[in-house]
């Protein structure tokens, strides 16, 4: 997004460091957002539609071996720290079911809310070197940052069939039926598609760009690259995302989850096709 903004799209735009919320508030015109996040949003507002896939992120659970880990069961009775309602939170959750951990069975340590700094992630890291904490979940690179902090006493649990980020655009579907605003959106979509092939190609060149804007070091940065793909489409699967992980949203916001059907109206596949025909 940001690398599409700053060298692909033909005008200046402002980027913000939010997401879909800021749709809602009338802030912004389009925004990203993991999948975890529409199911919440979309309930408040149900004009929300995803535009395209920017992202698919494989998440990765970092522990202490010296807090007695060395396999998922070990997770049972340790400390945890994750943004609470999240992806990163999701992402435990349906690991620990793999092994038949429940998510009261482990305790949730939620970090402070990230700031523009990125100053509360990194504590992350810091509270599990120091031991105060057993294990994080979260998104790259702080994983990587937590690696690189522990050395040898890091282990290490992923499973990309279990899970991964479907990190998306969105925009609103009274938008894309404005034929002006579908024009701009449509090209800022086409710009992403040619960010996306420039990163995929070599992203050195534009790293730089990326760290003065999240703060995360540039060696960070490069270090996580491999746990993201950059597909520019919409999700084959992303129907069948939605459906599974709407259940665990819909029981910690207390409500029945919503069928296939329902969720479908929430992706519009035709910006993408667009922007991609008319490259």
């Amino acid at each position: 997004m940001l690398v599409a903004a700053n060298h692909f799209y033909p005008e200046k735009l402002a980027i913000a460091n939010n997401g879909i919320t800021q749709i809602t508030k009338g802030e912004v015109d389009i925004a990203t957002n993991a999948e975890t996040q529409l199911l919440r949003e979309s309930l408040v507002n149900p004009d929300l539609r995803v535009i395209a896939t920017v992202t698919e992120s494989f998440y990765r659970i970092v522990a202490r071996k010296s807090a007695g880990i060395s396999s998922l069961k070990d997770l049972a009775g340790k400390r945890i720290m994750l943004q609470t309602n999240t992806s990163a939170h999701y992402f435990l959750v349906a690991m620990l079911a793999t092994v038949g951990i429940k998510e009261e069975e482990v305790t949730i340590v939620p970090m402070a809310t990230p700031d523009p700094d990125n100053v509360n992630m990194d504590k992350m890291s810091d509270a599990l070197a120091a031991g105060e904490i057993d294990a994080i979940s979260m998104w790259e690179p702080e994983p990587e940052d937590a690696i690189n902090k522990l050395g040898d006493d890091a282990v290490v649990f992923q499973d990309r069939a279990v899970y991964r980020e479907v990190f998306n655009l969105h925009a609103r579907a009274t938008d894309l039926a404005d034929p002006e605003k579908r024009r701009a959106i449509v090209t800022f979509v086409r710009a992403v598609a040619d960010a996306s092939a420039a990163l995929r190609t070599e992203p050195t060149p534009y790293l730089s760009l990326v760290a003065s804007v999240t703060r995360f070091p540039e060696e960070l940065i490069k270090g996580s690259w491999s746990e993201m793909e950059f597909p520019v489409k919409i999700a084959p699967d992303l129907l069948d995302v939605l459906a599974r992980e709407d259940i665990w949203v819909a029981k910690e916001l207390n409500r029945a989850p919503r069928s296939r059907e329902e969720l479908a109206k929430f992706i519009d596949y035709s910006i993408v096709e667009e922007a991609l025909s008319s490259k």
